[in-house]
């Protein structure tokens, strides 16, 4: 786990808190990207004290997130991000290329997130294959990895779906 501190990972895998807690499953897919289901405002402030500059939100507006996340964002200092992910039908190419964009712009520690890390993990997967060219297992690994699970099929399909020019 390279470029993190030991107690930046300690706390944020503490997310998950014990078995069965109800507590948001927070992963680490990649260097400087974290994945989760949502976070509680606690939650959310101890990732800023933690060096999480950005927190991408993949939850559709309509979707509870118990505070004003983006308020507490912005009170923390964070950059917040909404790319606004339904289900199946918005993993799309044009969706992963917003979410490279957003990626690409940041510079720090990223957050990424919807209700359980599903759609974080399908979108992280779709981009990862279709634009950085990783073969679709690895992809998918990936995707697993990040939290994706009952989106993984419309993945596939996407990713045997021929591309878009």
């Amino acid at each position: 786990m390279r470029g993190f501190t030991t107690p930046l990972v300690f706390l944020l895998l503490a997310w998950a808190g014990p078995a069965g807690a109800g507590g948001p499953a927070f992963r680490q897919p990649l260097p400087d990207l974290f994945t989760a289901g949502q976070p509680s405002a606690q939650q959310l402030h101890d990732a800023a004290q933690s060096g999480i500059t950005t927190v991408i939100d993949l939850r559709m507006p309509q979707e509870d997130r118990g505070y004003d996340e983006a308020a507490a964002a912005e009170q923390l200092g964070l950059r917040y991000v909404r790319l606004p992910i339904g289900g199946a039908d918005d993993l799309t190419e044009a969706n992963a290329r917003a979410l490279d964009r957003i990626l690409k712009q940041d510079g720090g520690r990223t957050l990424l997130h919807c209700a359980s890390g599903n759609r974080a993990g399908a979108l992280l997967a779709l981009l990862r294959a279709r634009l950085e060219g990783v073969a679709p297992d690895a992809a998918l690994q990936l995707g697993r990895d990040a939290g994706l699970t009952s989106l993984e099929p419309a993945v596939r399909a996407a990713l045997e779906a021929s591309p878009t020019p």
